[in-house]
């Protein structure tokens, strides 16, 4: 499930979802539920919405970032709503969208690239690429040491290059790896989650 911020749109919207609820009223901050197929529109619009709702920029520590978590989290714990089911729901969803928000806040961050600056440089430069996508400006890699990162921003052009050059991973290296906002999307968010507990 994920969730959005549209500040003009109010009321109600209708989708399928894993908890078969066919009607979501806005809740606070006006977060409305989205389809899964939509979100590959927003990919961009997620870096902006989960900052926001954090209300950090980019350079946040990680430490600022994992108090602002736990605050929000004590917030909208959905044992804090037994007696209310209708806000238990609520907070169920938006708990999810709080832990799925600070997860990828975090693999974005600048200390985690510094903290794996090594790994990532010898992903780059030795391992070559197995296999890539590209939607909504996002584009996916997938190298053949098994790691895989999402760059985001990628403008048609630059990916239209990549796909008609002759040595795709030397036009990666000069154009994509070091030029947009990326994160490691394989093996990270395990390895937060396994690290990570409040």
């Amino acid at each position: 499930m994920y969730l959005f911020d549209f500040t003009f749109k109010k009321g109600c919207i209708n989708t399928k979802h894993p908890y078969n609820i066919k009607e979501y009223k806005t809740s606070i901050n006006g977060l409305l539920p989205l389809p899964l197929q939509i979100l590959e529109f927003y990919r961009m619009k997620r870096i902006t919405d989960y900052r926001k709702l954090f209300g950090i920029d980019k350079n946040t520590t990680l430490e600022e970032l994992k108090i602002i978590y736990r605050n929000l989290m004590k917030e909208w714990h959905p044992d804090k709503f037994v007696n209310d089911d209708e806000a238990k729901q609520e907070a169920e969803l938006k708990s999810q969208y709080i832990i799925e928000a600070y997860h990828f806040l975090v693999s974005l961050s600048p200390e985690t690239h510094l903290k794996n600056q090594e790994d990532y440089a010898a992903t780059i430069n030795t391992s070559g690429i197995k296999d890539f996508e590209y939607k909504g400006q996002c584009l996916k890699i997938q190298f053949h040491n098994g790691s895989e990162y999402e760059y985001y921003g990628v403008p048609s052009s630059i990916y239209n290059k990549l796909i008609n050059s002759n040595a795709p991973m030397r036009f990666a290296k000069r154009h994509i790896f070091e030029e947009f906002t990326y994160r490691q999307s394989s093996k990270v968010v395990e390895k937060e989650s396994a690290a990570i507990r409040l």
